[in-house]
């Protein structure tokens, strides 16, 4: 998503510099969604990825439509909608199938059953091979998932994130479903790096973001130095720590780390080397409890499109 929108002025010659470096690093899932920048990040990834097409998982995602502002802030999940954004999804991709097709958002307007049968008659056509949910509640997973079976669900996960643990998660433990953590980083709080708002770009959406306010961000940081502790006595970077951190669960979470830096993309996926055992695991949780966290990770407007 960075890429093209959210994080300052879109860096198309840097985001194709950074799935090239990704794939050169073994990396093979690829998310995104029709939503970012309203298409170009498709386009984006699927010019990157055209030649290694056999090699990678794409997954992108449908049910936004651009407001009136210009942002995503409407949803639309009815079956028309849904079949028009795949045909578009996939003409942008070039790609004939979708390997992992989102509903980005659950539409109140319409029954997710209604919007999972017309999802899942994409995959019967060969366009779509598997489905998935993103920031849904239990009770709609499990109504989802009694229509056409839910792969994988992604939501918002962190250190500062733990809301999954108290619901979502159990649930696709149960139901054999995985995982994606989204902002997986914090939206950039979780590496130490981001530190103030200021000199961000008056577009990034982080200005706005309740954890990074004021009010909030000293006490957040405090966390954070808490975790750089951690990092540097094992040798690596508060971000790797995070990461480390959600792929040490159990059962283990997919995270989706994102970035338009080639050298952040290296500091990322050096994280899967890295193992926690039980202490480190603990002094983790002891330095950033869960709830610890000051501000909620979205501002209203955004919050309001949360199924829960």
């Amino acid at each position: 998503m960075g890429i093209s929108q959210s994080y300052g002025a879109p860096d198309r010659a840097g985001g194709r510099a950074t799935i090239r470096r990704a794939l050169e690093l073994g990396v093979t899932f690829f998310d995104t969604a029709d939503a970012y920048g309203w298409g170009a990040n498709e386009e984006l990834v699927g010019e990157a990825l055209r030649d290694h097409r056999d090699e990678v998982f794409l997954a992108t995602k449908c049910g936004f439509v651009r407001g009136p502002d210009g942002t995503a802030s409407v949803i639309d999940g009815s079956p028309e909608h849904l079949r028009a954004a795949c045909e578009a999804s996939l003409r942008r991709l070039g790609v004939r199938t979708i390997d992992l097709y989102y509903l980005h958002r659950v539409d109140p307007k319409v029954p997710v059953e209604e919007s999972v049968r017309a999802l899942a008659g994409l995959v019967r056509e060969g366009k779509v091979r598997y489905l998935g949910l993103s920031e849904v509640s239990p009770g709609t997973l499990r109504r989802a998932h009694s229509v056409h079976p839910i792969t994988a669900v992604q939501s918002e996960y962190s250190l500062f994130t733990r809301d999954p643990e108290d619901g979502i998660l159990p649930v696709c433990e149960e139901l054999g479903i995985g995982f994606v953590p989204f902002s997986p980083l914090g939206r950039g709080i979780l590496t130490a790096a981001a530190r103030s708002t200021e000199g961000m770009p008056e577009n990034d959406f982080r200005r706005r973001n309740p954890r990074f306010a004021s009010t909030n961000l000293g006490r957040n940081l405090e966390l954070v130095d808490r975790l750089a502790e951690i990092a540097a006595a094992k040798g690596c970077t508060p971000a790797q720590l995070a990461l480390a951190w959600l792929l040490a669960r159990d059962p283990p979470a997919i995270p989706i780390p994102g970035t338009k830096r080639p050298k952040l993309l290296e500091e990322n996926v050096a994280a899967a080397d890295l193992r926690l055992d039980r202490a480190e695991l603990a002094g983790i949780e002891a330095a950033v409890p869960r709830g610890s966290a000051a501000g909620d990770r979205y501002s209203p407007e955004l919050r309001a499109l949360v199924d829960r």
